[in-house]
């Protein structure tokens, strides 16, 4: 399997995974079980990932973080205003 194609799919698995999170959050508004701690550090994560990315010129990297950055800070949004 080339590694691009690896690349994406490992993106698409891992960025998907937060689908299930941000619709429940979106739909109930209940964030209590959400750690504010756990989500600051991760998208400090995402972000350097991202940044990372860019700078190798690794799409499949870059486009996944884009898309899970969006999406963590999509619940993180949603946990300062329904927390």
């Amino acid at each position: 399997m080339p590694a691009d194609l690896l690349g994406y799919l490992a993106a698409c698995c891992t960025t998907c995974a937060f689908l299930p999170q941000v619709w429940q959050t979106w739909k109930t508004r209940d964030t209590r079980a959400i750690s504010l701690p756990m989500y600051l550090v991760f998208i400090a994560g995402v972000v350097l990932w991202l940044i990372y990315g860019l700078q190798l010129g690794n799409w499949p990297m870059t486009i996944a973080n884009i898309i899970t950055l969006i999406l963590a800070g999509t619940v993180l949004l949603l946990k300062w205003r329904y927390g």
